[in-house]
């Protein structure tokens, strides 16, 4: 077959962006024709609440998408009338969508981003055997991350499972040809609005099923422009990054994640910004750096241990016995709600509530209380940040709550157990944070809002604890020696630390 005369179809997924994408360069590269497309997946939207801010996100980004290459579309063709429609959007299964479309238009290839997690590999099996019935292939290629997979190994060949020494194998491996952007726009002029018969209209989110009247905040910025706005504001704060990103009260993070997540910005571009400031030695850069090979480093986990999703990484810590019944439901209601009695927890709770963002060095300290003050099982809160997160990301998700419950491949030892009132005092020193989700804390010197329960009546004022803020559901120091019992299963070291 004689691709450079052929029609290819580029199959948008969690790359929602123009600029610099692997798929969408390789498809004008080799084609005559290029169509684009965009699936609402029935399968994941189907579960979900009916306001969520993600799908209001991608809703947002795919009105940018399309706005961009119906833009280029028109340049290329200036002189003729304008055209707008160039991304076909389509609702149902992609398995049932993709091929029937791809037959549709003629197409030889569909061109689409890796993406490693079990119900996307399980889809594009699916459709690749669909595909290749009627004699049309499936090209997938590296987008998401900067090394994937088995692009990073020991020197036995094997994935790596410590942090430290893949971070230093991935930034031996680094060469500026990693980071480099794939110049889409100047390909542009293969790109091709569908035929009248396939195109359809841009859907709204109330024909989706979801709420119109929840909306993402303007605070996430729309689309790739949104992200591109968000990052120009950070690059000034980026040299100080190493020193704000734990301080949930002041602007420290980039908060690109959600861009990150559904590629409405490169990998490669936030990567080579901050690869070129930290090799300029800005401690800012090299922290930010560091963030990005951990969002690699836990990709490449569940692509070679995928059993990662359903069980502990280490298989000892399945043998762990959490509580269960109606207690442990009602401290798990309580941990949901932000109704812990301990305001930096509650605080982070109630941020990801209202915002669905959620610090940090908060979701460390909200998830290591769940696991280790409140003896729940990290799968529950896993798959709460699984429904409320706005940048939900199944591999850094999963790795990021196997570290704070300890069973994860490079995990915080068992017996490291935060002890939410110093991290709210050293964090939170001023209590702007609590005061912010907390009003009702607002009302109390800030030296006292870390840890009420332990203010003199006097200095109370109207603030009515077990009414109006709740008292601690759990005794710190109780938890944690219910927490060394609770792991003695799979103790090997001696329990030091606290």
């Amino acid at each position: 077959m004689n691709e450079t005369s052929s029609k290819g179809l580029v199959w948008f997924r969690r790359d929602l962006r123009s600029a610099d994408h692997a798929a969408l360069y390789h498809a004008l590269r080799s084609c005559q024709q290029v169509f684009a497309v965009f699936v609402y997946e029935r399968e994941i939207l189907e579960p979900l609440p009916r306001t969520d801010r993600r799908v209001a996100f991608i809703h947002d980004a795919l009105a940018d998408l399309e706005r961009q290459l119906s833009a280029w579309v028109n340049h290329h063709h200036a002189g003729q009338a304008p055209v707008h429609g160039v991304l076909i959007q389509r609702y149902g299964n992609s398995a049932d969508e993709i091929p029937a479309l791809a037959q549709a238009l003629g197409v030889q290839w569909v061109f689409a981003n890796h993406d490693d997690e079990p119900f996307a590999l399980q889809r594009d099996r699916q459709v690749r055997g669909r595909l290749a019935e009627r004699g049309i292939g499936l090209k997938t290629f590296k987008d998401h991350v900067i090394f994937e997979r088995q692009e990073v190994l020991s020197a036995a060949g094997h994935p790596y499972t410590v942090f430290t020494p893949y971070k230093n194998a991935w930034l031996k491996k680094l060469t500026p040809a990693d980071l480099a952007p794939y110049p889409t726009e100047s390909l542009a002029a293969g790109l091709r609005t569908p035929p009248k018969d396939l195109a359809t209209p841009p859907m709204a989110l109330a024909q989706l099923g979801f709420d119109q009247a929840v909306h993402t905040s303007d605070k996430l910025g729309k689309g790739s422009q949104g992200g591109q706005s968000l990052l120009a504001d950070f690059l000034p704060r980026l040299d100080r990054y190493d020193k704000t990103r734990d301080y949930p009260a002041v602007k420290g993070p980039s908060y690109l994640g959600i861009h990150l997540r559904f590629g409405t910005v490169s990998v490669r571009q936030v990567a080579a910004l901050a690869w070129r400031r930290a090799q300029e030695q800005s401690p800012g850069a090299q922290v930010w750096l560091n963030e990005l090979v951990w969002r690699d480093f836990y990709a490449q986990i569940l692509a070679n241990f995928p059993q990662v999703t359903q069980a502990s990484f280490k298989p000892a810590y399945d043998k762990i016995e959490w509580e269960k019944g109606v207690l442990a439901k009602a401290r798990f209601d309580a941990w949901c709600m932000g109704a812990t009695g301990y305001p930096l927890v509650d605080a982070a709770m109630h941020q990801l509530n209202q915002t669905g963002y959620m610090h940090n060095r908060l979701r460390m300290v909200a998830a290591s209380f769940l696991c280790k003050h409140l003896g729940l099982n990290w799968r529950w809160g896993e798959a709460y940040f699984a429904e409320k997160l706005n940048d939900f990301d199944l591999a850094s998700n999963n790795g990021g709550w196997q570290w704070a419950s300890s069973s994860g491949c490079d995990a915080q030892p068992f017996f490291r157990i935060f002890n939410p009132v110093l991290q709210s005092k050293k964090f939170d020193p001023d209590g702007k944070f609590l005061a912010r989700y907390l009003p009702v804390l607002a009302q109390l010197p800030p030296a006292l809002r870390h840890a009420p329960w332990m203010a003199p009546a006097e200095l109370l004022g109207s603030v009515r604890l077990g009414q109006d803020y709740p008292l601690p559901i759990v005794d710190h120091q109780e938890a944690r020696a219910q927490t060394l019992a609770r792991y003695r299963c799979v103790q090997t070291t001696p329990a030091k630390g606290g």
